[in-house]
Order: structure tokens, then sequence, then C-alpha cells
């Protein structure tokens, strides 16, 4: 993993602001699926696992549904035993680390996880840019968002 890449994100938080808002966005579009692969070769999300220890995903109506399926639960007892309503009035999980995440960092629900957990942390999409509150945010949960961000801050965009 990359040292100190916590400390040096939120340091680089103005500069990376200022790319987000201010680089041209179809240079940065263009770039991101090649960022976002090179920095998932070099990242193991299960060496780290911050996502899942810190941050919560926004669990939509139908990953409810199918993980409450999953897990032979009705839907109001996977709501009640796992998730609260956020101050945006999404589910999120009631608590961190999530409750799926186990000892290894492997996800007891990997495969029916919520969409959110699948596209995090949406370094190969335009809402990379589009919320720039949330990249800066995952730039401080995640080391392969810093990685695109450090990669675009050298790249002529």
């Amino acid at each position: 993993m990359i040292e100190d890449w916590e400390k040096r994100s939120k340091e680089q938080q103005k500069a990376y602001k200022r790319l987000l808002e201010k680089g041209n966005k179809n240079k940065i579009l263009k770039a991101l699926p090649v960022l976002h692969e090179e920095a998932f070769s070099k990242i193991d999300c299960l060496q780290c696992a911050n996502c899942c220890k810190n941050y919560s995903p926004r669990f939509k109506n139908p990953d409810i549904r199918r993980i409450a399926k999953v897990m032979n639960m009705k839907e109001g007892a996977f709501i009640d035993k796992y998730l609260r309503l956020d101050e945006e009035g999404d589910y999120v999980v009631k608590q961190s680390p999530c409750s799926f995440l186990g000892a290894d960092n492997d996800c007891s629900i990997y495969e029916d996880r919520p969409s959110d957990c699948r596209r995090y942390p949406y370094t190969d999409e335009d809402v990379f840019l589009k919320r720039v509150n949330l990249t800066l945010k995952n730039s401080t949960i995640c080391p392969a968002a810093f990685t695109v961000l450090e990669k675009l801050l050298t790249m002529d965009v």
C-alpha cells in the first residue's frame, strides 16, 4: 500500500478540488478508465477495507430486496436489523465497520452487495467529477481514489 497516503490526501484536498472543478472534464473522463485499472492493479481491497470500516453505501430498494431474499429474511426485518435512515433519507448500515465485513476483510454478501459497493470509489465513472465533495471524501478513505487523483495532478488535464 502507498505510504502516508491518508496524510497526503488530507494535505492535497485544495489541489484535488481545483483539479476536479477547473480541469478539462473531457480529458479527465477519458483518462479515468486507465487510471482506475492501474490503481486497482496495485491496491488489494482485501488488505485495506477502509470503505467497509469507515463508510456506508446507500442501500436502495433493489439492494434491500435482493440481499434480504438471499439472507432468507423479510425486507422489514433486514432493515430493522442492519440499516438506518441517514440525514438524506437513504438507508445506510447502522454501524461501522459494516456488519457484513468479516475479520479477514471478506464481505459476507459480496456477490449480492449494494450497487454503491460495486461502484465504489467511482474512479471510472462521471460521478468522480459530478460529485466533487464525494470524490474528495473518498480520497481520504480509499487509496485507489487517492492514487487516481494524484496521477491526474501530474497530467495535463
